[in-house]
C-alpha cells in the first residue's frame, strides 16, 4: 500500500513545528522552561513514531529509493528531491530514536536559556534527517552545512569553560572541508547539467574530474568522520559540549561522513575510489592504532571516549573502501552500532558529571559500591565499545575486518591490533571509575540512577545486546542497497581493467 501523504517531508520538518511552538510560548519563568522541555520531548517522540511508519512501509527487497518526493525548486536541474534507501533509512531512524533521549538528558542539567536550547536541538534534528534523505546535491549541501549552525551554538552557548575555542575550531574545520565539496558540486553540475543524485549516479564522470571531485568530497567527509589527521577538532568539541550535544555529535554528526562516502564517493567516483583505496586504508589503520594509543593516555573521560570514536570510525572507512559486500554492510552496521554505543557512553558520563561536576578519571573510583545499576549499564556499553561478541560492537567490527581481509591482508591485520588496544583503554577506564576502593569523601553519598536516567539508558542497553545477538533487522534493511552499490562499483572497475588490457 502506498502512502498518499508526503511522509518524507513530514519526518524532517516536524521538529521545526515544535521549535516554532516553543518560540511562541514566550516567557522565562519556570513554567515557560517546563513548557519548552515538554514540547521538545513530545515533538521528538512524535517524529520518531512517524519515522517508525517509514520503516514499516519500507520494502527492503528494493535496492532503489523509496518514498520519493520531487518538485522543481531553483534553476533548471536543481529540485527539492527527497527519498530514502536501505543505506540512508537506518541513519534516519537512529537520528529520530536518539533525539528524545537527548532532550531527557538535558532535562535537569540545562537551566539557562532552556527555550533556545530546545529550539536549537529541534532545528538540528531537521537538518540531520534532511542530510540523510536529500536526493539533490544542492539540497544535501544545505542540510549538511546547516547542521553546523545549531551545533556551533549548542557548544558555544551551553558548553564548558573553553567552549568558544572548541565551537570555532569545530566550525572552521568542518567549513574548510566543505568549501571544497561545494566546488566539486559545481563541477558535477556543469558536467551533467543537473544536481539530481540518482541521475548523477548513472552519469559517467570523466576520469580526471573523478579524481579531483573525489578529493574534494573526501576533504569534507574526512573532517566530518573525522579521519586522522583532521580529527583534532573532535576531542575539544566533545569535552566542551553539554551531554546531549556530545551524544548528537558522536552518534549522528560523525555518521554523515561515512554516509557521504557511501552515497557519493563509491557510486559516483568508483575509479577514483579504487585508486585512492590504499590511501584510505593507510589513514584508517593509523587512526585505529594511533588514536587508541592516545586514548590510553587521557585523564578526561569524555576525551577518552572521543578518541575511541575516531578509532571506531577507522573501521568504517576501511570497510567502505574495501568495496566488498561484507565490508560495506559492516560499515553501515558499525555506524549504527557506534551511534547507539557511543551515544550511551556519553550519557553515562553525563550521569556522573551531573552529580560531581567533574570529568577527571582520577576523581572517581569504587562507584560499583554506591551505584550498582549504573555500573552494570556502563559495563554493557564498555563491552560493546571493546567489541565483545554478543554486543552490537562486535558484529560491525568483525564484518568490516572480513570485508577488508579479502582486499588487503596487512590492513586487516593492523586493524585487528586496534581491537586489542580498544580493550586496553576501555577496560582501564572502567576499572578506574567503577572498581577499586570507595575512599573519596565526595563519592560517599552519591546516588544510583534516578528513574529518568534509567528510562534513558535501559532502551540503549536492550538495543546494544539485541543487535549483538540478532543483527538481522539492520543488515536486512540495508542488504539490497549495499548489494547494488557493490555490484555497480565492481562493474565500473572491471570495465576499466578490461579496457586497459585491450590497449
Amino acid at each position: 500500500m502506498m502512502t498518499t501523504w508526503p511522509i518524507l517531508s513530514v519526518v524532517p520538518f516536524l521538529p521545526v513545528v515544535g521549535a516554532i511552538l516553543i518560540y511562541l510560548s514566550r516567557g522565562d519563568d519556570e513554567a515557560a522552561r517546563g513548557n519548552a522541555r515538554w514540547i521538545a520531548l513530545w515533538t521528538t517522540i512524535i517524529t520518531f513514531a512517524v519515522s517508525v511508519i517509514l520503516v514499516l512501509r519500507f520494502d527492503p527487497a528494493q535496492p532503489g529509493f523509496q518514498f520519493v518526493e520531487k518538485t522543481a525548486w531553483l534553476a533548471n536541474g536543481i529540485g527539492y528531491h527527497m527519498g530514502v534507501d536501505g543505506i540512508s533509512l537506518p541513519f534516519v531512524i537512529l537520528t529520530t530514536a536518539l533525539m528524545p533521549f537527548c532532550i531527557l538528558a538535558s532535562w535537569k542539567s540545562v537551566t539557562l536559556r532552556v527555550r533556545e536550547y530546545m529550539m536549537a536541538f529541534l532545528f538540528l534534528e531537521t537538518l540531520m534527517i534532511g542530510t540523510f534523505s536529500a536526493l539533490d546535491l544542492v539540497l544535501f549541501y544545505l542540510f549538511f552545512e546547516g547542521g553546523l549552525i545549531p551545533m556551533f551554538l549548542i557548544i558555544g552557548v551551553w558548553g564548558g569553560p573553553r567552549r568558544v575555542y572548541a565551537s570555532f575550531k569545530f566550525f572552521l574545520y568542518t567549513l574548510l572541508g566543505s568549501v571544497l565539496m561545494l566546488l566539486a558540486i559545481m563541477a558535477l553540475y556543469l558536467n551533467a547539467g543537473t544536481t539530481d543524485i540518482p541521475t548523477l549516479m548513472n552519469t559517467a564522470v570523466p576520469r580526471n574530474l573523478q579524481t579531483w571531485a573525489w578529493l574534494a568530497f573526501f576533504a569534507s567527509f574526512a573532517v566530518k568522520m573525522p579521519m586522522w589527521p583532521v580529527h583534532t577538532w573532535l576531542p575539544d568539541a566533545h569535552v566542551e559540549a553539554p551531554t546531549a550535544g556530545s551524544v548528537v555529535l558522536a552518534a549522528i554528526l560523525l555518521k554523515m561522513g561515512g554516509y557521504g562516502f557511501l552515497r557519493f564517493s563509491l557510486p559516483m567516483f568508483p575509479l577514483a575510489s579504487h585508486d585512492f583505496a590504499p590511501l584510505v586504508f593507510t589513514l584508517s589503520t593509523i587512526a585505529i592504532v594511533y588514536t587508541s594509543l592516545v586514548a590510553l593516555m587521557q585523564e578526561d573521560i569524555k576525551k577518552l571516549i572521543a578518541y575511541s570514536s575516531v578509532a571506531h570510525m577507522g573501521f568504517v572507512t576501511m570497510g567502505i573502501f574495501a568495496g566488498t559486500m561484507q565490508g560495506v554492510a559492516g560499515g553501515v552496521f558499525q555506524m549504527v552500532s557506534h551511534g547507539i554505543v557511543s551515544g550511551a557512553l556519553f550519557l553515562c558520563v553525563g550521569v556522573v558529571y551531573d552529580r560531581l561536576h567533574t570529568r577527571e578519571i582520577a576523581a572517581y573510583g569504587g562507584l560499583v559500591n554506591r551505584m550498582p545499576l549504573y555500573a552494570f549499564m556502563f559495563m554493557v556499553f564498555t563491552m560493546a565499545n571493546v567489541g565483545l561478541p554478543g554486543t552490537s560492537g562486535f558484529v560491525g567490527e568483525f564484518m568490516t575486518l572480513i570485508g577488508t581481509f579479502k582486499v588487503s591482508i596487512p590492513t586487516a591485520t593492523i586493524a585487528t591490533l586496534g581491537v586489542i588496544l580498544s580493550a586496553a583503554y576501555a577496560l582501564w577506564l572502567y576499572r578506574k571509575v567503577v572498581f577499586g576502593v570507595l575512599d573519596k569523601p565526595s563519592l560517599a553519598s552519591i546516588k544510583d540512577l534516578t528513574l529518568r536516567e534509567g528510562i534513558i539508558l535501559a532502551p540503549l542497553v536492550i538495543l546494544t545486546i539485541l543487535f549483538g545477538v540478532y543483527p538481522k533487522p539492520i543488515l536486512d534493511m540495508s542488504a539490497a542497497s549495499v548489494q547494488q552499490l557493490v555490484t555497480n562499483y565492481n562493474t565500473a572497475i572491471t570495465a576499466v581493467k578490461a579496457a586497459a588490457l585491450v590497449q
